[in-house]
């Protein structure tokens, strides 16, 4: 079948151009590779998406898709390795199977990197946490520490410091690798500690995070933390596009809010774009204005 639009990835974005694309009457296939929702999956609870006071990640990312699916959008699993082009038409290439589609939105997302020691990925979301602003409201008034010494591990240091009572800083290198601006507000602070030249070697507890051990120029040490945030960076997983959607130095596809690409029909939404901000608003509205575009673009064919 020739589709209208085809969108590559389920999250919060792509679901959400899947919503507009059919409400504009264009047949739309929606394709995911893993788990529809995404990212927000691994959230116990979402509290800063409007209409909800709280949410778990997975029970939104279920309204949106029953939303789509009710608006009669065809899904499909698969995982889409290759796009050419046959003319006017895009011809995607999955394991599974390949589709045609006169415009595609690329919605693949960005996955968080991960620190690859035992027990992490049971922890997701009992104490192990990969954004500070979704989740450190949750760890008002306790130990935290932060695992990185980037823009985004001292950003996130900051914004936890004004709610914990403590905040430790577990950088890899000899010196943390932000802004000045940053290190210096970082160093006006009473309650957060850098510790240099540590590498974390494992996480504590079953249920929920009780601790964090890691491995300095000293030997082991133990933190007495709550809740670790993880900042060491993002991975999109866009070199399977980057014949027809130019990427940065990072793999990020180069797009503004506008959401378009150097290619004709392609359009691309959500965190797997050169973007400021990644949280769930943000993702929906590229999804939109990416769904709109396509419509706009495929009234010229």
């Amino acid at each position: 079948m020739l589709y209208d639009v085809i969108i590559i990835g389920a999250g919060p974005a792509g679901m959400t151009a899947a919503l507009y694309a059919r409400r504009a009457d264009r047949s739309v296939l929606l394709i995911e590779k893993e788990t529809f929702g995404g990212q927000i999956t691994f959230s116990q609870k979402v509290e800063n998406f409007p209409t909800h006071m709280a949410i778990s990640g997975s029970a939104l990312a279920d309204q949106m898709l029953a939303q789509v699916q009710a608006q009669g959008a065809d899904v499909e699993l698969d995982t889409v390795v290759k796009i050419s082009k046959n003319g006017d038409l895009f011809v995607l290439t999955g394991e599974f199977g390949s589709y045609e589609a006169k415009s595609v939105i690329l919605a693949t997302g960005a996955k968080h990197r991960v620190l690859g020691v035992e027990n992490e990925s049971a922890l997701v979301g009992a104490g192990v946490c990969y954004c500070a602003v979704c989740d450190g409201a949750f760890y008002r008034g306790q130990k935290v520490a932060v695992i990185g010494g980037g823009n985004t591990a001292l950003q996130d240091a900051l914004l936890l410091a004004e709610l914990c009572e403590k905040v430790t800083i577990v950088q890899n290198l000899p010196v943390l690798t932000g802004e000045q601006v940053l290190q210096t507000r970082i160093g006006k602070l009473a309650n957060v500690e850098v510790i240099t030249n540590a590498t974390v070697t494992k996480l504590c507890g079953e249920d929920a995070l009780t601790g964090v051990v890691i491995q300095t120029a000293a030997g082991e040490q133990s933190l007495d933390v709550t809740g670790v945030f993880i900042a060491i960076g993002q991975q999109p997983d866009n070199q399977a596009f980057a014949a027809y959607a130019a990427l940065d130095d990072y793999g990020y596809v180069k797009a503004d809010e506008r959401c378009l690409t150097d290619t004709a029909g392609l359009f691309v939404a959500g965190d797997c774009r050169t973007k400021a901000v990644r949280q769930i608003v943000t993702a929906t509205a590229d999804g939109a204005t990416a769904a709109l575009a396509a419509c706009r673009y495929l009234d010229t064919l």
